[in-house]
């Protein structure tokens, strides 16, 4: 796994529960290092004994850490630029909901080796969609449920999330959009440039 990847998991934990967590974590999976490098590659294998051992140092189910951490990565201030950037998909949170079918290739873009996940977008009716999502690891849908539930927040709009099952290795997740106007949303300025 891209080490941008295990680099993610080692900030939300360190920024989320203190530096003492992730030496517990790193301990418990047997780390042979003090934290990962962005641009080098691990096995997937040190990737899921990291996240295993911090559901059991945190006491949170899979699901609930995958989706702790997908609302991590659009909501900390430190990756403000995360959150620019895929406010940058659309006006409104259908829009953005269109463009997540794009969001790996516009990631290669930037960094052509990083294994991100395959994206399908099934509009069901008006106001309801279906996200298939295929990554190489597990955990993709809860990643992105919490991810998509501050970006609908970001914009102002009331949705409901749901986990809707798997298809072989494909997850899947339910948005039903119940108003796309609910509240101001977060100011976003896309001319503005921070110094």
């Amino acid at each position: 796994m891209h080490g941008m990847v295990n680099r993610a998991l080692q900030g939300f934990l360190t920024a989320t529960y203190g530096p003492g967590v992730w030496a517990e974590v790193r301990g418990q999976a047997g780390l042979p290092f003090d934290d990962f490098e962005a641009m080098l590659d691990y096995p997937d294998a040190m990737t899921l004994a990291c996240f295993d051992a911090a559901c059991h140092v945190l006491h949170k189910p899979p699901n609930v850490l995958l989706e702790d951490i997908g609302t991590w990565l659009v909501t900390d201030p430190h990756l403000e630029p995360l959150r620019r950037l895929m406010r940058f998909s659309g006006a409104g949170f259908v829009d953005f909901l269109h463009s997540l079918e794009e969001l790996g290739d516009r990631g290669r873009l930037a960094m052509p080796d990083l294994d991100l996940p395959q994206i399908v977008l099934e509009r069901r009716d008006a106001a309801t969609f279906t996200i298939h999502a295929r990554w190489s690891l597990p955990g993709i849908g809860p990643i992105l449920m919490g991810c998509l539930r501050a970006m609908a927040d970001d914009y102002g709009a009331l949705a409901l999330l749901r986990l809707d099952g798997l298809d072989g290795a494909v997850e899947r997740l339910e948005v039903q959009l119940l108003d796309p106007a609910f509240s101001t949303g977060r100011r976003f300025d896309p001319g503005r440039v921070r110094a």
